[in-house]
């Protein structure tokens, strides 16, 4: 039986530093949510612009964006969704009894800046919106010019740093109201600016079959010509794209801080709701708009700001969107700062950290230049952290097949794991190397770097202690996970039982809810097919931004009042 000095031993550990118990796993359904929300966000509306201007064509948009995103999804399944799984644990605690101490604050230090600039780059777009509310000039320097753009910035700010604060239950209740509108209004706007881009190249507002479709877009859209006048990416550099555009989440294992909740490892599968829908739907939907607001308001693709795009293609509701899609993206990063910060300052609540870094991140905020920089500090941090990610892997599921002894550095009292810092640095050098000799397309370095990064850590523990073996080690190990889920038990048998509501009120609130995505796509449809020459078009399109507005409100009000009389409610033994 389990001591009450034991007890006491776990009450003095913060939860968030514990494997996550058994009775706050969630269902598939959780993640599809929080995955769809997170990917359907404001970067779209930029990363719909790039593919613009790196040149792709509109096939192999099709196409490589499909494969890509597929093994996206099966990267988070095979390789991160197994170790969050079996641990239960984030990648930040995880790597402190396979790393040791002092490489384990370096990389959460790492960290904590990747995820807190990203949080930054998301507030920023979210304030685009406000700003062309308040005709707010665009923030063109890397240093903000306007002080009513710092205040909004800080407001829009605030929100999100609540939000992420109060954990992965609040994160995941906000996506999920979330989503479905997203991934709508994503859809209907490029229904709505697509007959836009038609009257502009083939003079009629509905192209007429499908190679009209694809003809449309490679002349107005995927033209094949880059921003320079030069060809563009071809299909392969398409898929790396969007395999790559991830990795650090996926490869490097950072989402083990979410799919350590899952109930099962195939829950990595619904990372499909955010890949589909995020970043082939919504990327493909972003292209369209950006290209019909840029033959709206006569300006290139490349000089429209998210706030212009959502604009032109949504109306009101499209401010709406470059919030709440800001604001989705923002949170779940900062969420994962304040892990990371929390895993260095182990005496303070994640909630305390995730104040702390979210301060700081909206003072970055505030400065443009962490917007305009987004894809650049995507691609070289996912590089950063492959070869941590590699180092996790390689202990957690190599060692265990090949005789090797998981935990060895932790088992001989390693505070300072060298093999495991040497690997780092030297996966590191051989991935830039290769960038730097131009040996292949950047997009696809993290593979090569990957496996790399796995054989020189494999054969340095070797070295260093890992093909010993700890027996009285392995056997207080597994007394101490034991010790945890006993304890676990013992508080989850204290909490009341779940009571859900199933009231008619709180299904009419759903049902109503539903019915307002269903009007917006159906007047998004009218937009698209049901405009015979230009002045219907407008006609539909006015039709289109004032009903739509009214259902993203009747939507938000109905869905969230369902959200909190649904919550689960506690009631004692």
């Amino acid at each position: 039986m389990q001591t009450g000095k034991d007890n006491q031993q776990f009450e003095d550990i913060d939860v968030e530093q514990l494997p996550v118990s058994k009775h706050k796993l969630h269902n598939w359904t959780h993640f599809a949510g929080l995955y769809a929300a997170e990917h359907v966000a404001a970067t779209e509306f930029v990363i719909g612009a790039t593919f613009v201007a790196l040149g792709a064509k509109t096939m192999d948009i099709i196409i490589g964006l499909l494969i890509g995103n597929i093994l996206a999804v099966l990267s988070w399944t095979f390789i991160t969704s197994p170790i969050a799984v079996d641990t239960r644990l984030s990648l930040y605690n995880y790597l402190n009894k396979i790393a040791g101490d002092s490489m384990t604050k370096l990389y959460n230090w790492a960290n904590v800046i990747i995820f807190s600039v990203i949080s930054a780059a998301m507030i920023t777009v979210s304030s685009t919106a406000v700003r062309f509310v308040f005709d707010i000039p665009q923030q063109l320097d890397w240093y903000p010019n306007n002080f009513w753009f710092v205040l909004i910035v800080m407001c829009v700010g605030i929100v999100v740093v609540l939000i992420a604060m109060f954990g992965f239950k609040a994160v995941t209740e906000f996506a999920g109201v979330c989503a479905p509108w997203l991934f709508v209004m994503f859809i209907s706007g490029a229904m709505v600016l697509l007959p836009a881009l038609s009257l502009d190249v083939l003079d009629s507002t509905l192209p007429g079959s499908w190679h009209e479709l694809i003809a449309l877009g490679n002349q107005s859209i995927w033209t094949g010509i880059d921003s320079n006048g030069e060809p563009g990416i071809g299909l392969v550099e398409v898929i790396g794209f969007a395999w790559a555009a991830n990795t650090i989440t996926h490869f490097g294992l950072i989402d083990m801080a979410l799919l350590r909740y899952a109930k099962k490892k195939v829950y990595g599968l619904t990372t499909s709701s955010g890949m589909m829908f995020g970043h082939f739907v919504a990327w493909i939907s972003a292209g369209i708009m950006g290209a019909g607001a840029a033959v709206i308001l006569g300006k290139s693709i490349v000089e429209l700001d998210p706030g212009d795009v959502a604009y032109y293609a949504l109306g009101w509701s499209g401010f709406v969107i470059v919030i709440i899609a800001g604001w989705s993206t923002a949170i779940t990063n900062l969420y994962r700062a304040g892990l990371a910060a929390q895993a260095i300052f182990k005496s303070h609540s994640r909630k305390k950290t995730t104040l702390t870094v979210g301060l700081f991140t909206v003072v970055i905020a505030c400065f443009p230049f962490v917007f305009s920089q987004i894809l650049p500090l995507l691609t070289y941090a996912g590089l950063l952290v492959v070869p941590v990610g590699a180092i996790v892997f390689a202990e957690h599921q190599i060692f265990p097949r090949i005789g090797y002894t998981r935990y060895w550095s932790s088992f001989k009292q390693l505070k300072f794991n060298t093999p495991a810092i040497a690997s780092w640095g030297i996966g590191l050098v051989f991935g830039f190397g290769l960038n730097a000799l131009n040996v292949m397309s950047f997009f696809y370095l993290f593979v090569p770097t990957w496996i790399f990064t796995i054989i020189m850590y494999t054969l340095l523990a070797a070295r260093y202690g890992a093909k010993e073996s700890y027996p009285e080690e392995e056997q207080k190990e597994q007394e101490y996970q034991e010790s945890i889920s006993k304890f676990q038990d013992d508080k989850a048998e204290l909490e009341p039982d779940p009571i859900i509501d199933r009231s008619i009120f709180t299904k009419i609130l759903k049902v109503v809810s539903v019915v307002a995505l269903i009007i917006t796509l159906v007047l998004a449809s009218l937009v698209l097919f049901g405009s015979a020459n230009e002045n219907n078009y407008i006609t539909n399109r006015a039709l289109f931004y004032k009903y739509a507005f009214i259902c993203t409100l009747l939507y938000f009000i109905t869905a969230y009042w369902a959200t909190r009389r649904g919550k689960i409610k506690k009631e004692k033994h």
